[in-house]
């Protein structure tokens, strides 16, 4: 596996290529710390298929309470941030900078983009969800224990219209309806209902249960959802 890391403004972009990979191949982005991000591309390359011929770009920096919340929404949990509600000013900083740069470090690396895709877990799985329906430049998707349970997110999708991705993955764990946090124990509920919604668009999609709770394995199953979603 190669590796190249780039500065784009407050955010580093971590560049994972499998051996060998070389020409047009989809690049997937995600939001994720450095740690994760290995442990993700290494789940991700160990099997064959389209996933282990992609490039995985994974982001990370900035406030995430912030940036990947689509409006501003009270904390989750007594002590953490409140969300600020800045989706739209970072997936514009994401289509029309980060995006861009990686693609001009990716063709150092040997390869161009096929398509691009985009993925995520917990609050960037909410992300990843909100950035297919906001923007044309991600034609597949996925949410792995995506925070879906986030106030009106369902209630804006059903108000959306325009061209749905090909194909988008939703997963939760089994146990994440569990939480004596009321907006959270909604999170299967509505997990389900945008991925009933997302079908309903046009896109292929599915929904898979994992054993555990939110902290089962994150990065396990944000590279399963990637496999699927380059099926």
């Amino acid at each position: 596996m190669r590796k190249s890391i780039i500065e784009c403004g407050d955010h580093q972009v971590s560049l994972y290529l499998p051996d060998g990979a070389e020409g047009s191949v989809p690049m997937v982005y995600s939001c994720m710390f450095g740690d994760e991000a290995e442990e993700t591309a290494e789940w991700l390359f160990e099997k064959e298929g389209p996933a282990a011929r992609a490039l995985f770009a994974a982001i990370s920096g900035g406030n995430w309470d912030d940036q990947l919340s689509p409006w501003p929404a009270p904390r989750a949990f007594k002590g953490g941030n409140d969300f600020g509600g800045g989706a739209a000013g970072f997936l514009e900083e994401l289509t029309g900078g980060i995006m861009p740069e990686t693609e001009k470090a990716a063709a150092v690396m040997g390869v161009t983009p096929e398509y691009s895709a985009i993925a995520g877990y917990s609050l960037a799985g909410l992300f990843a969800v909100y950035a297919v329906l906001a923007s044309d430049a991600f034609r597949r998707g996925a949410s792995a224990s995506g925070s879906l349970w986030f106030d009106g997110f369902t209630d804006h999708m059903e108000k959306w219209s325009g061209t749905a991705p090909e194909k988008f993955y939703f997963s939760l764990g089994n146990k994440e309806k569990n939480t004596k946090n009321q907006r959270m124990a909604t999170v299967e509920e509505r997990t389900l209902k945008a991925e009933t919604m997302m079908r309903g668009f046009g896109a292929e999609t599915v929904f898979e249960s994992n054993e555990g709770g939110h902290f089962s394995e994150p990065e396990r199953r944000t590279a399963k959802g990637i496999r699927w979603m380059l099926g």
